[in-house]
């Protein structure tokens, strides 16, 4: 339905309300904005020390549910009492969780002792199965953002720095990353790898890419061919840019389309006040 987002499902129906199952940050919010916006009652499913109070106190108690991470049987039950047609879900899970300070019920333990390997694709690919399997249509996860995703060409107004050589070695090295399951990111200096996304997240990756000489040096984030944009969409915002600033990284490219940018008009105007260049690359 191009009215509302590219990203939804041609017979998708606005008049059911869409539950939102969300993580930490400002992401979720945009979500809940843009779906109201468009006249799209919203449900919330939220987590305990992970979804931000704020877009707690902004649903009345009838139409929000707030769990433990790993209590996904409440999650479904929840989402089958809201009587939702879809799911969203949005805002990263602190990723040690997964591991420690993970609660889970009967059935996340079912789900957890049946998988071979236990990463985030793995976990919430099994999570996304069961919400289909209870009749709920899990979204793309760009729903609704259509607005925030990045786009071709220098999005800060400026000439790109880097060098068209460098430019894709850095893309070509994420992309491999990410198609070996890595990580979705890389800082390259001048054909040379400084650091790749793991486990730690990006900001981590950046801050271990600061320790480095960053003249000339830039940030690539990308997707694998085989993404799953139900659960699993790279995000750039105001934190990665002010790690970006810490590290003394001054140039960004992110894959068009593929990279939510969280609140995408100040992420900019930022990005221009500090002298950061954001490119979208195809």
């Amino acid at each position: 339905m191009p009215s509302l987002s590219a990203f939804l499902p041609t017979d998708f129906d606005p008049t059911h309300p869409l539950g939102l199952i969300a993580g930490q940050g400002l992401y979720p919010l945009l979500v809940v904005q843009a779906a109201r916006a468009a006249g799209v009652p919203v449900r919330l499913i939220a987590f305990d020390e992970e979804t931000t109070p704020e877009l707690i106190e902004s649903f009345p108690s009838s139409e929000r549910r707030i769990l433990k991470v790993g209590q996904l049987g409440k999650m479904l039950k929840a989402l089958t009492e809201f009587e939702v047609g879809s799911a969203l879900m949005a805002g990263q899970i602190t990723p040690r969780r997964l591991f420690k300070g993970l609660h889970p019920d009967i059935k996340a333990a079912q789900i957890l002792f049946s998988l071979k390997r236990r990463n985030a694709e793995t976990i919430f690919g099994a999570i996304a199965k069961e919400i289909e399997a209870i009749g709920v249509i899990l979204l793309d996860a760009r729903s609704f953002l259509d607005d925030h995703l990045t786009m071709t060409g220098c999005m800060t107004g400026r000439r790109f720095p880097i060098e068209d050589e460098y430019l894709s070695h850095g893309i070509h090295i994420a992309r491999e990353c990410a198609r070996l399951d890595i990580g979705q990111g890389c800082v390259t200096r001048k054909g040379t790898v400084l650091a790749v996304e793991a486990f730690e997240g990006t900001d981590e990756m950046l801050r271990r890419a600061g320790s480095f000489k960053t003249d000339g040096s830039f940030f690539v984030k990308t997707v694998k061919s085989t993404q799953d944009y139900r659960f699993d969409v790279p995000c750039f915002g105001q934190r990665t840019l002010e790690a970006m600033r810490e590290a003394g990284l001054t140039a960004a490219a992110l894959e068009t389309n593929k990279v939510i940018m969280i609140n995408k008009p100040a992420v900019i105007a930022q990005a221009k006040t500090w002298g950061i260049h954001l490119l979208g690359f195809a």
